[in-house]
């Protein structure tokens, strides 16, 4: 039985970070041109969310690195949250994977060809969750501005907030709340 809210712990992830957690909480983050990307399995109760930065661990990885520097990568944040998945017993096809971020938050020249961080991080992300044999249930990726999500862990219920952009539009108030298939 899940806990009320009031007593469910907030747990901020910061840019870089994982989070596997197995009991409910509240994971939140606030995303640019990183991902998001949301972890569950309801069976084991645990749930998970990883704030990658840059979408490919540089290779050969020099011998000074550990794994807490090596989750800034998208790749390698994947890979390493689903051994620790994998170590507790949990199976693909009952891991519920939800994907954010990955927007367009700098300027950059509108000549220029070359894909943007947030592009490279959300086609890495999807890439590699798919490498990895995972299905991802919901995903919101793109955009000007940055968004705030939180995860509660114990329903797989993502609230999603968009940031202002700095533009002379104003702040943005869509919210958007994501159980199931993907939403735009």
């Amino acid at each position: 039985m899940p806990l009320p809210d009031a007593i469910v712990p907030e747990v901020f992830v910061q840019p870089g970070e994982c989070r596997l957690l197995k009991e409910p909480a509240v994971l939140r983050t606030v995303l640019g041109s990183c991902v998001g990307i949301t972890f569950r399995v309801p069976r084991l109760g645990i749930g998970a969310l990883c704030h990658p930065m840059l979408p490919r661990c540089p290779c050969p990885q020099p011998p000074d690195r550990n794994d807490d520097a090596n989750r800034r990568y998208v790749d390698f944040a994947i890979h390493d949250i689903a051994r620790q998945l994998d170590s507790l017993g949990a199976a693909r096809h009952e891991t519920q994977v939800k994907l954010f971020g990955g927007g367009d938050v700098l300027p950059i020249a509108a000549s220029t060809s070359r894909p943007t961080v947030g592009k490279m991080n959300s086609d890495a992300a999807i890439q590699v969750l798919e490498q990895e044999g995972f299905k991802v249930s919901a995903c919101r990726l793109g955009g000007v501005s940055g968004v705030h999500i939180q995860f509660h862990t114990a329903t797989g219920e993502v609230l999603l907030r968009h940031l202002d952009s700095g533009t002379a539009r104003g702040p943005k108030s869509s919210r958007g709340t994501f159980r199931g298939g993907a939403r735009q």
